[in-house]
């Protein structure tokens, strides 16, 4: 590390080079600090500068900023126009790259990042995609927000952030990893979307390593810390105090400067290593030191700038800015402080380009042109120079203090001027949005921040200029916000509020502020919608899309009647609204409804032809209400609109498995993942098809190759644990199936799947509580088959009578399936023993003379149902000829295996047999298990 000394000349400059005066103790505290080795016990590596706006943090920063620069350090500047950590860490990577020392490998995660997070706005604000079996749960829709932040904020900011309703976090968090992990590339991707700080940290906390290794000092320093705190508190005090995301670099200095004191919920167990640097007004003799080094010396004109003042460091500085030579100069009858500061400079024009300037929140030579008249527009960079007028990274701002000041000062001076000059401002930023737009859509502008910016000014001064006339025009960019970047929602509420303190537009500030409450409350966009639709005079178009919007809410939060009621008043007031009706099939289809989802898929389509949406929405449920074939060509017509919808070339694959054709749906789901590639749903889905076909090997590594992009996808973990149970893997079987409950697929198929392999270990307990999740999982109410396995697990459990209830349920409901008919005869034989059973017996044999294999989705089938009659009647012989005739070469492994537990529980339930009978058992149930043996084998 560089310790050597600073020559007198270093000296001189480092304390007025820069003509910065007062503050010694605290730059001489700091200069020290700079000095000391970091491995120093006395080393300070965290600095607050707090105090009341004007006093001087800026000012002081900066200098502090020189002084680091001289003793060799890099240094980076930051301030509030870091929304969010990833904000924060960009434009310390970026400053850092221009002082020649890049984060290669950060920038190039960012990158990822921001590409992936647009990738995911677009999948969660678009039409549903299928799932697979069983379909979606509509909790996959949820982007669930913590606290009053948004998804990926405080830490792990994101772009979601003030939407959504806290609610929907215990409602679908899960399920929200899983439909990102089917549309992303990657676990990674996924983790990168939803917790973007827990990724991006790590490789920036490295990589600031490295870059401090090359230098004595790297001083970070994080200016009106008073807005960013609240985003960066946690993230960087995990930064700073713990190993969370790596070991941060000794020579690494923090500076925070803000108006507040540090939030004691989050720095209380570190404020020791703090350094408390409150900053106050000059006193009396740091204020006459300030003037001495302006040369204002005159008594009265330093008493009048004092009196005036009140020593506040940016009012001493800009009133002695012009360097008054009498206190006459000072002493002006003028009825505020704007007007003498504005008095010194006696160039006419440059006066009025000073205050016309200060109309724009911000400032660059365009917006600045814009504001003044045409004599001062070649005076931008004497405006720069003014003390109040800071500039970073190409964009100028007043400080607060003396803008605040400059526009009351005009709109009371000239309310005329006032509205003049704002609506001039507006209509420049509404010509450049309109010129930034280009050929894009409404949805596709919303997402571009230079848009945004500049769509936001055109707000602001609209509503400075005319509050009363602009506030309907800027509430219904709230509106359009919120269909279609309901992140950017807060950002437009709090233009509007500020608009409303600036103009002194009462109606203005309290729509802005009822907005920001809103957002901050428990409904969060829907409490925004529903104080929009409640202003009186709205017109019919904006309400048609405020309810359409409150649906969406409604629905992603699962508040089914309420989005009903929102769609179908969306519906009453425009007959014809596409998406209205649209948003009203989804939330049908996701409350299973899907022949009414159907008929609004298929109104929507014949109302707007053109519409992917509908026709795609249409085939989708068609597909879900097994109707393949007409499903098939729905999709055929959804890619006639758009041959490149990966989704539907999905979709239309699965209808063609379930007609058979397995080989062409298998070149479906290849162009499917040629259009996405890293399709997880897609490759889940062909390993459907190649099970489907009995190629088993491919169908784990289809499942396999899923996973590897999305390890979290939990309908692909249930669908390699199913496949695991049917190739006789038990264990890998309830591992995946247990992984599958955990990250979302809980589900009545994962769990029904789940008891047949507890049952085929003999986890009877298990089995019978995975029937109950099942059952209750299932909204489309009991499947008999269900019903049946549970009479099963309560009748092998010496519960008769609720065994009984069970099937009797499973008989109402389908009283002619095998394994209804199975269980039955079962009970019968426990009631008079098996032989005084044998009407039942005979029952079920004469049912199952044609039966054939049974499908996964009925476990206890006709095979078991069969063979079990057989042996229970003595028909030894037809039990063998069932047996080789139903589970021939080929047969899946847990087929056999539940024909063999079918013999298991005959012989539980015969204990009257006698040696003959137990011996042919034995031999049936040999059988079965050399062939189990035969079908493991093959399945591997």
């Amino acid at each position: 590390m560089d310790r050597r000394r600073l020559s007198r000349q270093e000296l001189i400059r480092a304390r007025s080079g820069d003509g910065f005066v007062g503050r010694e103790g605290e730059l001489a505290a700091f200069r020290a600090n700079l000095a000391r080795d970091p491995a120093d016990p006395d080393f300070r590596f965290l600095h607050h500068l707090h105090g009341q706006g004007g006093v001087g943090k800026t000012s002081l920063v900066q200098r502090f900023e020189q002084l680091a620069h001289e003793r060799g350090a890099l240094t980076v500047y930051v301030d509030e126009s870091a929304h969010s950590v990833p904000d924060a860490m960009a434009a310390i990577s970026a400053r850092l790259g221009r002082q020649g020392s890049p984060l290669k490998a950060f920038d190039k995660l960012l990158a990822t990042y921001r590409e992936r997070r647009h990738e995911a706005e677009a999948a969660l604000a678009g039409p549903d995609e299928p799932g697979g079996e069983p379909p979606p749960s509509p909790g996959s829709m949820i982007v669930a927000r913590a606290g009053v932040a948004g998804l990926g904020l405080i830490p792990g900011v994101g772009p979601f952030a003030g939407a959504l309703d806290t609610t929907y976090v215990a409602r679908g968090a899960e399920r929200l990893r899983g439909r990102l992990g089917a549309r992303l590339r990657s676990h990674d991707d996924v983790q990168l979307v939803l917790s973007p700080v827990e990724v991006l940290t790590p490789a920036f906390v490295r990589e600031l390593g490295d870059a401090a290794d090359a230098v004595p000092l790297l001083v970070l320093f994080f200016d009106t810390y008073e807005a960013t705190g609240p985003l960066l508190d946690t993230w960087l005090r995990d930064v700073l105090f713990s190993d969370r995301y790596g070991l941060l670099a000794q020579n690494v200095v923090v500076v925070l400067a803000g108006r507040d004191a540090l939030d004691r919920t989050c720095w209380a167990d570190h404020l020791e290593h703090v350094t408390d640097v409150p900053l106050d007004a000059f006193t009396e003799a740091e204020a006459r030191q300030f003037l001495s080094a302006k040369d204002i010396t005159d008594p009265g004109t330093v008493d009048a700038i004092l009196r005036l003042s009140g020593g506040l460091p940016v009012l001493v500085s800009t009133l002695a800015g012009s360097r008054p030579g009498a206190a006459d100069a000072v002493d002006d009858p003028s009825d505020t402080a704007v007007e003498r500061f504005l008095k010194w400079e006696t160039d006419p024009v440059r006066r009025e380009a000073a205050l016309a300037a200060a109309l724009p929140c911000h400032l660059d030579e365009d917006v600045y042109r814009e504001a003044v008249d045409a004599q001062a527009a070649d005076q931008f960079g004497w405006l720069c120079g003014l003390p109040f007028v800071t500039g970073r990274s190409g964009r100028w701002q007043y400080h607060e203090v003396v803008r605040t000041a400059m526009l009351r000062l005009q709109r009371r001076r000239s309310p005329r001027a006032w509205a003049e000059r704002h609506g001039r401002l507006a209509e420049a930023a509404r010509r450049w949005g309109q010129e930034c737009a280009g050929d894009r859509g409404a949805g596709g502008c919303r997402r571009d921040e230079r848009w945004r910016e500049l769509r936001l000014g055109e707000i602001y001064h609209g509503l400075c200029a005319d509050p009363r006339g602009f506030l309907p025009e800027a509430l219904s960019e709230v509106t359009a916000t919120a269909e279609h970047e309901p992140s950017a929602v807060r950002l437009v509420a709090e233009t509007v509020r500020k608009a409303g303190e600036d103009a002194d537009a009462p109606e203005v500030r309290d729509w802005g502020t009822r907005l920001t409450a809103a957002l901050d409350g428990a409904d969060g966009l829907v409490a925004v919608l529903t104080a929009l639709l409640a202003r009186p005079g709205l017109d019919l178009p904006e309400q048609v899309r405020i309810h359409r919007l409150r649906g969406r809410e409604h629905r992603k939060a699962e508040a089914w009647q309420q989005a009903l009621a929102d769609f179908d008043r969306c519906l009453e007031l425009a007959p014809d609204d596409v998406r209205g009706l649209v948003g009203r099939g989804l939330t049908y289809r996701y409350q299973r409804d899907f022949l009414s989802a159907a008929m609004d898929f298929l109104r929507a389509r014949t109302r707007e032809p053109g519409s992917v949406s509908a026709a795609f929405q249409f085939a989708e449920v068609m597909r879900l209400m097994g109707w393949h074939g007409g499903a098939l060509a729905a999709f055929d017509r959804t890619l006639e609109l758009d041959p490149r919808h990966a989704p539907a070339h999905g979709s239309r694959a699965v209808c063609l498995r379930r007609l058979g054709r397995c080989e062409e749906a298998l070149a479906g789901l290849a162009r499917a993942i040629e259009l996405r590639p890293g399709y997880a749903w897609a490759m889940a889905e062909r390993g459907m098809a190649y099970w489907a076909m009995g190629r088993y090997a491919e169908a784990f590594a289809e499942f396999d190759r899923a996973l590897a992009r999305n390890p979290e996808y939990g309908w692909a973990y249930g669908a390699r644990g199913s496949l695991h149970l049917v190739t006789g893997r038990l264990d890998a079987a309830l591992a995946d199936l247990d992984t599958a409950v955990g990250h979302g697929a809980a589900t009545e198929w994962t769990f029904a799947r789940r008891a047949a392999a507890h049952l085929l270990r003999g986890a009877e307990a298990a089995a019978l509580a995975d029937c109950d999740r099942a059952l209750a999982a299932d909204r489309d109410g009991p499947p008999a088959f269900l019903l049946a396995m549970k009479a099963g697990c309560l009748r092998r459990a010496h519960r008769p009578d609720a065994a009984r209830e069970a099937v009797e349920a499973a008989a109402g409901l389908a009283p002619d399936r095998p394994v209804v008919r199975y269980e039955t005869a079962m009970l019968a034989s426990a009631d008079a023993g098996v032989q005084g059973a044998a009407s039942a017996w005979e029952t079920l044999r004469t049912a199952t003379e044609e039966s054939r294999p049974p499908g996964s989705s009925d476990p206890a089938g006709g095979a078991r149902a069969a063979v079990v009659s057989r042996c229970a009647l003595g028909d030894w012989d037809g039990a063998r000829a069932s047996a080789a005739g139903l589970l021939g070469d080929g047969t899946a492994w847990e087929h056999v295996a539940d024909v063999e537990f079918g013999i298991r529980d005959l012989t539980a339930a015969w204990p009257e047999r006698d040696a003959t009978t137990s011996g042919e058992l034995e031999a049936v149930r040999q059988l079965l298990l050399d062939r189990m043996d035969a079908a493991a084998a093959a399945g591997r």
